[in-house]
């Protein structure tokens, strides 16, 4: 806990001290293994290949050790998220009112697949096994708005309605030209 309170220091002027790296802080023991992974992820958005191998360098431990772990768990992600990381809940009440088509037609519209982020890496793609509205299934969240009673016609209006409002603020979100 000691090394997340000092990643919050400032320096004298006021901005952000430097990170210590989370491997200088840890233990070296392969039982802090998630934690460790955790915490590369919680900073990096995912898990690199780069980063599983210098944990196992860290930790003395086989690469394929690490990797075996990291991949077990479905919490770990392997590819960076999209700047605007889309969710779809997959709960029972969001399943039972047709989100499996609400996923499709974000598989459709994003051109990515479940687990991917997009070429010009505006947005990803996740399935959720609930998001905790069930009133309002089915539901999606992109970034931290939460987007009720969504039908496959209102996928492609959220996503309009996205990309116009970042337009709008100076953002691209209309991938390579």
């Amino acid at each position: 806990m000691a090394e997340r309170s000092d990643r919050r220091k400032r320096n004298q002027d006021g901005s952000k001290a430097q990170q210590p790296s989370i491997l200088n802080c840890a233990h070296r023991h392969p039982r802090h293994l998630i934690d460790i992974l955790q915490e590369v992820q919680s900073r990096e958005g995912y898990l690199s290949g780069e980063a599983m191998l210098k944990v196992a360098k860290h930790l003395g431990m086989p690469s394929a050790a690490v990797w075996g772990v990291a991949t077990f768990y479905n919490q770990f992600r392997f590819t960076a998220p999209g700047k605007r990381p889309v969710r779809v809940c997959m709960g029972t009440a969001c399943h039972l009112a047709g989100g499996q088509l609400v996923l499709e037609a974000m598989v459709r519209e994003l051109k990515v697949e479940v687990g991917e982020t997009s070429e010009d890496r505006e947005f990803s793609l996740e399935r959720v096994a609930c998001i905790g509205c069930c009133a309002l299934a089915p539901v999606v969240t992109v970034g931290k708005d939460i987007y009720p009673k969504m039908t496959p016609p209102k996928v492609e209006q959220v996503l309009v309605e996205i990309k116009t409002t970042s337009a709008q603020n100076g953002v691209d979100c209309t991938g390579p030209a």
